[in-house]
């Protein structure tokens, strides 16, 4: 999920550890080994016993108006997992941008026949989630099946722990985030006291994230709802409280409805005005008109679009690139994940379950 940490062109390595420490059955055990071969501190001392600790839930049982024994209770469980540090690095090894192949790995049959089946169970719940909130049912699924595969790969770690460590030990060596996972940390025990859960219980990523859209603690506080108004929300286990925090999420960074979130494009040619749209990045600056002043083509779909477009450009390994014209719809998937390639597999993981379903209801008529 929700995770803006930093973008999934750079995360995918360490997903990838990840899963192959989870297929290796190493996660969820304490490992003090080091980190990319050098030494890493490791303070021995219990978090509970810890004045930074210590420190930091008087401050949150205060603002918070919690008891401190109960905080400092739940800290004196968390463990420190040296495999949380080491996935949180950032690779060593440089791998190029590969859209095609990147593609390959998620618009693929196991994440096809899961998201069948589940749009099947749960169509209900994605129609009234279109009817609300405007987001149509092949972005909540592309969004699903790229975090977990619904719900096949959620994490294995306690989530607990993750944040824990990533809050009091945050590993050197790249940018210190420790005061992002506090606040992580903080809004794990406000869903804990809310939702009368037992924090040692919830499961994840290595970095904190949740359930089937991998929501992190803080994006569940804020924009997580219960869906299937059973006075609870459970991203792990009700499909109509994912569906329906999913879309939450994207019209809250400002999901436009009935807007495509791309369309179709041929850059410039010359190599100024190529750059003058590549400028913003991600960011939908440029009008459909000022596109085609610059030399680009668009189609005409795109010569009535009301808003802002921006050039998208996803490499290919050594092949040439691909582009897009974005719009603020693509954008907003990419506020889920900071990332081009991300927005545009979820796109492509939704538009190809919605081709899928198609086929088979004509089918079976």
């Amino acid at each position: 999920m929700s995770m803006t940490l930093k973008p999934l062109d750079r995360l995918q390595d360490s997903l990838s550890r990840c899963r192959r420490a989870l297929s290796a059955g190493l996660l969820g055990a304490v490992i003090l080994t080091p980190l990319s071969g050098q030494a890493q501190p490791v303070n021995d001392t219990p978090y509970a016993q810890r004045e930074d600790v210590r420190q930091f839930a008087t401050d949150l049982a205060q603002r918070r108006g919690w008891p401190e024994a109960w905080v400092l209770s739940v800290l004196s469980k968390a463990r420190y997992q040296a495999t949380v540090t080491r996935l949180i690095m950032p690779s060593s090894v440089a791998t190029p941008k590969d859209w095609f192949t990147y593609r390959t790995r998620m618009v693929e049959p196991v994440r096809l026949k899961t998201g069948l089946a589940f749009w099947q169970a749960h169509d209900r719940w994605l129609r009234r989630a279109e009817q609300r909130y405007g987001v149509p049912p092949d972005i909540v699924l592309g969004i699903v099946g790229v975090e977990s595969i619904y719900g096949r790969q959620m994490g294995r770690l306690k989530v607990i722990d993750a944040l824990a460590t990533l809050s009091f030990d945050f590993p050197s060596g790249r940018s210190d985030r420790s005061a992002f996972f506090r606040t992580e940390l903080e809004s794990l025990l406000a869903l804990a006291r809310r939702e009368q859960i037992d924090p040692m219980r919830l499961k994840g990523s290595f970095a904190g994230a949740v359930g089937m859209p991998q929501f992190m603690p803080s994006s569940i506080e804020q924009h997580a709802v219960d869906f299937d108004s059973d006075g609870h929300i459970d991203l792990s286990h009700s499909a109509a409280d994912v569906i329906g925090s999913v879309a939450n999420y994207l019209v809250a960074h400002g999901w436009q409805r009935d807007w495509p979130t791309h369309f179709e494009v041929t850059p410039p040619a010359e190599p100024q005005a190529l750059t003058a749209l590549l400028g913003p990045d991600i960011v939908p600056l440029f009008s459909p008109q000022e596109f085609v002043d610059k030399g680009a083509w668009l189609p005409s779909t795109a010569l009535d679009h009301p808003g802002k477009l921006a050039l998208v450009k996803l490499l290919n390994g050594e092949s040439a690139p691909s582009y897009v014209a974005g719009t603020s719809n693509f954008y907003v998937i990419t506020r889920y994940n900071w990332s081009s390639y991300y927005a545009m597999a979820v796109i492509s993981l939704g538009e190809a379950l919605r081709r899928a379903r198609g086929s088979d209801v004509a089918g079976a008529l």
